[in-house]
C-alpha cells in the first residue's frame, strides 16, 4: 500500500504564480508587567486595557505582530484576538520573556534566546529572561522572512548602555549565523536612540546590511547624529519626525526584494474610550511590498525540523549564469546527503557521509528541472528520498520512498542550481535555489 501511494506524490509547481505581494507589521510593547510592579503610568485597569489591545489587534488584522512585555495579562490578550498563528507564552514574571507573536502567516524554527548580558543598574532587567525570538515566516510560496522580536535592556546608566549594546550585537551575530542569504525583519522594543551616546542602533545597518524603516521613510535616509538632542515624542505621536525606542530594521535577499512602503506611529489606533492610551509605548506600524527575484528564486521547504540551517543562495548569487555540471546523492534507508557541482567549479554538499553515492553528469545544455521528495519519521520528521530529473528526462535518486511525497517542477526557463534546508548527519529538510 505504501509503495502504491508513493507512486502518486503531490505535484507542486516550484515557483509561485504570485510574484508580488504586500503585508504589514506591528511592534507593540503592551505594558503587561503586573500592576503592583509597574503601572506604566497608564490610566485604567490593566486587564481591561489588555482586552482592548487584543480586540484592536483582531479588528485591524495586521499580518505580523510582535508584542513585548506580554507577561501576566497574556491570556486576556489572546482571548480577545483571533490571529490564526500565535506563539505560546513563556510565562509571566519572573519566568517568561514577555515576547510573543500573533500572525496571519505560519512559521517554522521558532526559538527563544536569552540575553547573554543584562543590567539592573536602572531597574530590574535581570528579573525576567529577556532576550529575543526568531522565526522563519512563510509569507507566500518561495517567500520566507526571518522575523526577530526583541526587548533590550532599559536604562541609561553605564552598565545599562553596555548591556544594551551587547543585546543588539547578540541579535546581529545570530542574524549573521542563522539568516545568511534570507530576507530579515528585526522589530521590537530596543530601548535605544540614535541620539544617545553609547547606544548602537546602527549595528544592523553596518553588520547585517539592513535598513531602519523609520530612518528611510521619516528621516530621508539620514539617521540622527549620536550626541545630538533627543527627538522627543508625545504618546500617541501625530508625527514620525520624532524618535522612539521601538524600531524596525529590514533587508531583502537575492531571491526576494523587500521594501518598506509606509511607516507610522500607531498609538492613535489604540485608545481607551476616554481617549487615553492603552500602553506607555506608541506602537509602530510598517507596510511592506515584496517581489520574487528576476534571476534567482527559492522554493518552499519539505521535510523536518532537525539539523542546522544551510543555503547556497548567496554563493550562487555571485556567479554569472550558474549551470549544473553534476549531481551526487547519497542514501540508503533515507537521504544522507546532496551535492551539486556547477560548471564554474563550485560544489555545494550538505548532509553526512552515510549511504551509497550515485552521480549524474549533465550534458551540455541539460538542466535540472524537477525534484521528487519524500519524508518520513525516524526519531523525528526528516527526508527519506530525493530524485532529481533533468530536461532530458534523465534522473538520479537516493534513499527510500515513503507515502508522503511531493514533486516540485521548475517553471519554463528556470532550473535547480543549489539547495537550502537543514542537515546534520543526514538531510532533514530541503528546498531549492532556482536560476533563470
Amino acid at each position: 500500500m505504501l509503495a502504491a501511494l508513493a507512486l502518486f506524490p503531490l505535484v507542486i509547481p516550484a515557483l509561485a504564480a504570485t510574484t508580488t505581494g504586500a503585508f504589514d507589521t506591528l511592534s507593540f510593547n503592551v505594558a503587561g508587567l503586573p500592576a503592583i510592579l509597574n503601572s506604566n503610568d497608564v490610566p485604567g485597569d490593566k486587564t481591561t486595557n489588555t482586552a482592548s489591545i487584543g480586540k484592536y489587534l483582531a479588528s485591524y488584522d495586521f499580518s505580523l505582530i510582535h508584542v513585548q512585555e506580554d507577561f501576566n495579562y497574556h491570556a486576556t490578550l489572546y482571548a480577545n484576538d483571533n490571529h490564526p498563528y500565535r506563539t505560546a507564552t513563556s510565562g509571566g514574571v519572573p519566568f517568561g520573556s514577555g515576547l510573543n507573536t500573533l500572525s496571519n502567516f505560519n512559521w517554522t524554527d521558532f526559538t527563544r534566546v536569552k540575553w547573554s548580558t543584562c543590567s539592573d543598574a536602572s531597574g530590574s532587567d535581570c528579573l525576567t529572561p529577556k532576550g529575543f525570538t526568531f522565526m522563519r515566516v512563510h509569507v507566500s510560496e518561495g517567500v520566507w522572512v526571518d522575523a526577530y522580536n526583541l526587548h533590550s535592556d532599559a536604562g541609561t546608566e553605564p552598565a545599562d548602555l553596555v548591556a544594551r549594546a551587547s543585546n543588539l550585537q547578540q541579535v546581529s551575530a545570530y542574524i549573521s549565523t542563522y539568516s545568511t542569504g534570507n530576507p530579515v525583519i528585526v522589530f521590537g522594543d530596543t530601548n535605544s536612540r540614535y541620539t544617545r551616546v553609547g547606544d548602537v542602533a546602527t549595528v544592523f545597518n553596518t553588520a547585517n546590511g539592513m535598513t531602519d524603516a523609520w530612518v528611510q521613510l521619516a528621516k530621508g535616509g539620514v539617521a540622527p547624529v549620536s550626541g545630538s538632542a533627543d527627538l522627543v515624542c508625545s504618546n500617541p505621536s501625530p508625527t514620525t519626525d520624532c524618535e522612539i525606542v521601538d524600531k524596525l530594521w529590514y533587508r531583502g535577499s537575492p531571491a526576494v526584494a523587500l521594501t518598506a512602503t509606509k511607516f507610522q506611529y500607531a498609538g492613535s489606533m489604540f485608545l481607551q474610550a476616554d481617549g487615553n492610551v492603552l500602553s506607555d509605548h506608541d506602537p509602530i506600524l510598517v507596510d511592506f511590498s515584496w517581489s520574487l527575484g528576476t534571476k534567482l528564486r527559492v522554493s518552499d521547504y519539505f521535510g523536518g525540523d532537525g539539523g542546522s540551517y544551510f543555503t547556497d543562495l548567496q554563493t550562487v548569487d555571485g556567479i554569472s549564469s550558474p549551470t549544473v555540471s553534476s549531481i551526487t546523492l547519497r542514501g540508503g534507508e533515507r537521504l544522507d546527503s546532496v551535492s551539486i557541482t556547477l560548471s564554474s567549479a563550485q560544489t555545494f554538499t550538505h548532509g553526512g557521509t552515510g549511504g551509497t553515492a550515485t552521480t549524474l553528469k549533465l550534458n551540455s545544455g541539460e538542466k535540472v528541472t524537477s525534484a521528487t521528495l519524500c519524508q518520513g519519521f525516524k526519531t523525528s520528521e526528516r527526508l527519506f528520498y530525493l530524485q532529481l530529473t533533468t530536461s532530458s528526462g534523465r534522473s538520479v535518486a537516493a534513499g527510500t520512498m515513503t507515502n508522503d511525497c511531493v514533486v516540485k517542477t521548475a517553471d519554463s526557463g528556470w532550473s535547480i542550481v543549489g539547495f537550502l534546508g537543514k542537515s546534520g548527519d543526514a538531510v532533514d529538510r530541503l528546498g531549492f535555489v532556482y536560476s533563470k
